[in-house]
């Protein structure tokens, strides 16, 4: 689909999952214009085919996964469309996060940045032994601006987002993990093996349904919990109608697996 910032299906036994791969060698998956255009299209044909039920995000670049924001393309812009960069990666990442299947970054090398506020705006992240991730911003004077300041802390906290933050420390593999910044910690190379191991043990469960559980998760984090009690009775009056739930209790009644069409 891009040049930059490619997408396929997988087929066999990982059909249904569909790779999102950065590969802009040059500028170490920095994020540009180009690039963040090709990603909005490439999640616009995700989210219109019925047949893609969860996204492994990638890189086809040895030793990064992203670097970040692309600061010397940034460099020549004038204050108003730096801003409008900015905002441009902002929603362009609020969409990945919103999307209606799970996602899920498979982090090789560095994720800096910009980089590693991709990753946070997929719902799981994977990470080989070699990867280093972190929000430098401040040492630049200036501070994450697409999303890292408000996903941050929903992973590790208040006070260790701010420690983060304030420092630009850089944390391998093993401590994203004790930290929560990654799910799952695995040997260099491995990380797209094991994102879409993933993913694939998503497959057989209800599309609607996993759409349906990350609008509850997602949209009840921070509120009281009458409120986010609301938005999971919301979500489950989804799935109350649909076919697959049907599907569903007539393959248990079955005994057979059921076969779920997003219906």
């Amino acid at each position: 689909m891009g040049e930059e910032f490619k997408c396929f299906r997988l087929d066999g036994d990982d059909e249904g999952v569909a790779v999102f791969t950065m590969d802009r060698p040059s500028a170490r998956n920095a994020l540009g214009r180009q690039m963040m255009k090709e990603m909005r299209e490439a999640l616009q044909w995700a989210e219109s085919s019925s047949e893609v039920r969860v996204v492994v995000l990638e890189s086809a670049v040895e030793r990064v996964f992203c670097a970040g924001a692309d600061l010397k393309e940034r460099a020549t812009m004038t204050p108003e469309e730096a801003q409008a960069f900015v905002k441009g990666l902002r929603d362009g990442f609020s969409a990945l996060a919103a999307a209606r299947m799970p996602t899920i970054a498979a982090i090789e090398g560095a994720a800096l940045g910009g980089g590693l506020e991709l990753a946070m705006s997929c719902d799981l992240r994977v990470a080989g032994d070699a990867a280093m991730v972190g929000l430098p911003e401040t040492g630049l004077a200036i501070i994450p601006g697409a999303g890292g300041t408000q996903r941050l802390p929903r992973l590790v906290g208040q006070a260790r987002a701010k420690e983060l933050i304030f420092t630009g420390r850089r944390v391998g593999a093993e401590e994203a993990l004790q930290l929560g910044i990654v799910e799952f910690a695995v040997e260099k190379g491995a990380a797209r093996d094991r994102a879409v191991a993933l993913a694939r043990s998503m497959l057989d469960k209800g599309p609607v349904a996993l759409g349906a559980a990350k609008s509850a998760i997602d949209g009840g984090a921070g509120l009281p919990i009458e409120q986010a009690m609301a938005k999971e009775r919301e979500a489950y009056d989804i799935v109350l109608g649909t076919k697959d739930r049907l599907e569903g209790l007539a393959a248990f009644k079955e005994k057979r697996k059921p076969v779920y069409r997003g219906e």
